[in-house]
């Protein structure tokens, strides 16, 4: 472990990306008390966490309530004391849109109190923590999984093969998840061949390593969710996929994010398409590499 004059000449840093909501999410398999199970979509976009050590300024500490709850139970799990020092945030994820926000907060947190320490990072003891937070997304690992965000527990882990183009666009408003998980639970439970049905194509696509495959069948799990929790843009994005070229639309299922998958790169002539669409629709078109192929 570093003295306290080594910790003092340098600042730690913690990174995790975010999501663009989920390519699908749904039961695990048919039941009558249904797991929520996502494959999340990660996406370059990040929320960064420094500590630097020092003095501990006055006033309020930058980091979130849940974030906050991650420092103390990772430091009364190792029996470890914060030394002096000031916490600063920086995100380029927005809250309540479905982008994993508030995961990637504390993931990125835990990942620089393990630089504080000078501890190996411990994806372990990252889910517990997590477990006792909140229910998460998986942007703590780096690849995709299915993964239940209940129970905390990754069913399969899918691999970097898969990445694609996006043109995306976020709806004003947010998403209490805890208020929409009984309507979410309930259809799941009676749409449940249609959700086994999507997730058998979607891991056959992983399998394969075909990401056109994997952008319909995220295209059938956003169609599913528009029935419970719909979005404004979604039906006219669903409209104009072929006129795009793109080979899937995505949302984030439990936030208000909708766009377009591309499985090759988007020409300025179509951003500028893209763009023009959804400024009709009322929304600023964002674009981001999301997965990892």
């Amino acid at each position: 472990m570093p003295s306290g004059d080594e910790r003092a000449a340098r600042t730690f840093a913690g990174v995790c990306h975010g999501t663009l909501g989920e390519l699908y999410q749904g039961p695990l398999r048919p039941a009558a008390q249904p797991d929520i199970a996502l494959v999340s979509f990660p996406v370059g976009r990040h929320s960064w966490v420094y500590f630097s050590p020092g003095r501990t300024p006055p006033g309020p500490s930058p980091l979130g309530a849940k974030a906050t709850a991650a420092v103390d139970l990772f430091l009364d799990h190792h029996g470890l004391t914060l030394p002096p020092g000031r916490w600063t945030t920086h995100s380029e994820l927005p809250v309540g849109v479905g982008m994993a926000s508030s995961t990637a907060d504390v993931v990125a947190t835990l990942r620089c109190l393990f630089r504080i320490f000078s501890l190996p990072y411990d994806p372990a003891l990252v889910t517990r923590v997590l477990s006792r937070i909140e229910r998460a997304d998986s942007v703590f690992l780096d690849e995709f999984a299915l993964y239940l965000s209940a129970r905390h527990r990754v069913v399969r882990q899918l691999g970097t093969d898969i990445g694609f183009h996006t043109a995306y666009a976020v709806e004003p408003g947010g998403v209490d998840t805890a208020a929409v998980t009984p309507a979410l639970l309930d259809q799941y439970r009676r749409r449940a061949r249609e959700y086994e049905r999507c997730l058998t194509d979607l891991l056959k696509g992983f399998a394969a390593g075909d990401p056109a495959a994997v952008a319909r069948a995220a295209t059938t799990s956003a169609v599913l969710s528009q029935e419970v929790l719909p979005k404004r843009t979604f039906e006219a994005a669903l409209a104009h996929r072929e006129e795009f070229g793109a080979d899937g639309v995505f949302v984030a299922h439990t936030g208000s994010l909708v766009g377009f998958l591309f499985t090759r790169p988007i020409g300025f002539s179509a951003r500028d398409e893209l763009s023009a669409f959804f400024h009709s629709h009322g929304h600023q078109c964002a674009f981001a590499q999301g997965g990892y192929g």
